[in-house]
């Protein structure tokens, strides 16, 4: 049951995938449309989710509770980020393309597929690890992932310590979160109507984003899945050396067993949806950056039920 729970998971995703693919041969959108479609979700929908998530699910004391567990998520998310930069170099990618590569490689969909992942495997107890999970894939997205993916981009490549990156590390999803973050440690409380606001915003942003990553395969030919030196780097940089440092972790600092259970499930998820968003939002190769993403989405449904054994 709970194989078919996880993987029902991600055939949602990979439907809507699909829908935006179909959609897009129809001739239903166009670049104008996905440039619509990426701001809509980047200043809209998923400030609403970063919100509401936060404030609806934490409080004051079991956010600072959690605190202490924050640091393994953040070890596993930074090694896996400099795990990235050495496979980008050591398989030549090309320098167009290693913002985005090195972004995927430690920006995890922790909330999307890991939440009902985690949920489907251990119950209600593992929502609050996995959020903990989430915030640090949240803080180190949007600051180190944006700013690799900005090297990418068209435009002049940012300073990591400048204003562009300032203004990278506050945007809009950033924002939010340190939003939601102040309203939860002030325990302040929003009035309902704009908390609905925010959750019917938020459930916005995981089809808007499938529908996007959908027509970015769709213009990229479907053709581009197929196996690579890249796509292989990936898949073993996602789904193998995230939960290995979690392993490790596990064996030098004493975590509850729920708590590095829920931490190898994150670890392991496919590349968070965000990415190929941000690719367009910064003008790098967002087709490269959804066949990526497409491919971990796809071998996910058969890393998650082996981990389920493992655990």
């Amino acid at each position: 049951m709970i194989f078919f729970e996880a993987i029902q998971e991600n055939l949602s995703i990979v439907i809507m995938i699909t829908v935006g693919y179909l959609l897009a041969e129809k001739g239903w959108f166009n670049p104008e449309n996905s440039r619509l479609i990426a701001r809509l979700v980047t200043r809209i929908s998923l400030p609403g989710l970063m919100i509401w998530n936060l404030t609806s699910s934490f409080n004051r004391e079991n956010l600072l509770g959690l605190s202490y567990g924050l640091g393994v998520p953040l070890v596993t998310i930074l090694g896996s980020c400099v795990i990235g930069i050495l496979l980008a170099k050591l398989i030549r990618i090309p320098k167009n393309k290693q913002g985005v590569f090195i972004a995927g490689s430690f920006g995890v969909n922790t909330i999307f597929v890991g939440l009902p992942v985690n949920l489907a495997l251990f119950g209600p107890e593992s929502l609050p690890y996995a959020l903990l999970f989430y915030i640090a894939n949240t803080c180190t997205f949007w600051t180190l992932g944006t700013y690799y993916i900005s090297t990418d981009g068209s435009g002049p490549r940012h300073k990591f310590l400048s204003l562009d990156t300032l203004k990278s590390f506050f945007s809009p999803p950033m924002l939010a979160c340190l939003a939601g973050l102040f309203l939860v440690l002030t325990n302040t409380k929003l009035p309902p109507f704009l908390l609905d606001t925010c959750k019917y915003l938020g459930n916005m942003t995981t089809p808007l984003a499938m529908l996007f990553i959908g027509v970015a395969i769709h213009d990229a030919d479907i053709k581009e899945l197929k196996l690579s030196k890249d796509m292989l780097a990936m898949f073993i940089s996602r789904f193998a050396i995230g939960p290995a440092i979690v392993f490790l972790l596990a064996l030098i600092f004493p975590l509850p067993v729920l708590m590095k259970k829920v931490f190898v499930i994150q670890a392991a998820m496919p590349i968070m949806t965000n990415l190929s968003i941000m690719a367009a939002a910064y003008g790098a190769d967002a087709r490269y950056a959804a066949v990526l993403t497409s491919a971990t989405i796809l071998l996910s449904m058969a890393v998650i039920p082996l981990y389920m054994v493992i655990l």
